[in-house]
């Protein structure tokens, strides 16, 4: 998600800690949004962590195709943006973020992600500016996409956390530079008539083959420093990709619509 001023303390163990202290409560917890006392999920065990490599189903939309994102993503910005390319089924995020042509509901969802240059051959790329991207459900809820391999960032802002809500159960990344997986049931959010919440949108994320999102709630729609609320929208809407200034790759995903007679 977005950068902004870091907040960096000196902890009684003498660790720099990255997040703030200044931010709105996150409703239901005592932690600030970004809150850099936070405790950070415990490290997986290595032997735990495989990339998931699985292959499309029947049924599921393939969405990196071609030489670059124009066959199945649109930019954010409209005509002045630019598509992300691909090469050997690999696509880098370059410039803007990229939104699906289609929309969707709930689904199932399959994605690897490798980070870009970062905090293991750069020491001043680190915390949120360590390969930094997002999947963004519906264009409003993400998923962080970050390399927490050895550095670490306020604890909701991480890998596999919903950004500025909830950190995941543990840090599953692999080290720097190796394929992560998500595999992602999400569920999405309802409202009635009057545009109140019927029920809020609902993950759950297995990383690298460890389950790190467990039926986790978001609150409302993904920001930086705030918890904005619910607003009624389409019972459809695209995914999105977010660039961040990091160019990281992407490859086999793919998404499965799941059929309302199956919920």
């Amino acid at each position: 998600m977005r950068s902004a001023v870091i907040l960096t303390l000196f902890s009684a163990v003498g660790l720099f800690a990255e997040g703030y202290l200044d931010t709105p409560l996150i409703p239901g917890t005592q932690w600030h949004v970004h809150d850099s006392t936070r405790p950070q999920p415990p490290r997986a065990e290595p032997s735990q962590l495989k990339c998931t490599t699985t292959p499309a189903p029947k049924g599921a939309i393939e969405l990196i195709t071609g030489t670059d994102s124009s066959a199945n993503w649109e930019p954010d910005n409209g005509a002045k943006g630019k598509h992300w390319p691909i090469k050997d089924g690999v696509m880098t995020a370059t410039a803007n973020y990229i939104h699906t042509k289609e929309a969707f509901g709930d689904i199932v969802l399959h994605v690897e992600w490798r980070s870009a240059e970062g905090y293991d051959k750069n020491e001043k790329k680190k915390g949120q500016g360590n390969s930094n991207s997002g999947v963004f459900f519906m264009r409003t809820y993400e998923l962080q996409v970050l390399d927490c391999s050895k550095t670490e960032t306020y604890a909701d802002g991480m890998t596999a956390a919903l950004y500025g809500q909830k950190p995941p159960l543990f840090n599953a990344c692999l080290p720097s530079r190796e394929w992560n997986s998500y595999d992602v049931e999400w569920t999405a959010p309802r409202f009635d008539k009057d545009g109140k919440v019927e029920s809020k949108a609902k993950i759950t994320v297995v990383m690298n083959s460890v389950k790190v999102q467990d039926g986790s709630e978001y609150i409302g729609p993904s920001s930086h420093k705030v918890n904005p609320p619910y607003k009624a929208h389409a019972a459809k809407m695209p995914l999105a990709l977010q660039y961040h200034g990091d160019p990281v790759e992407f490859r086999n995903l793919w998404i499965l619509p799941v059929d309302k007679a199956t919920r």
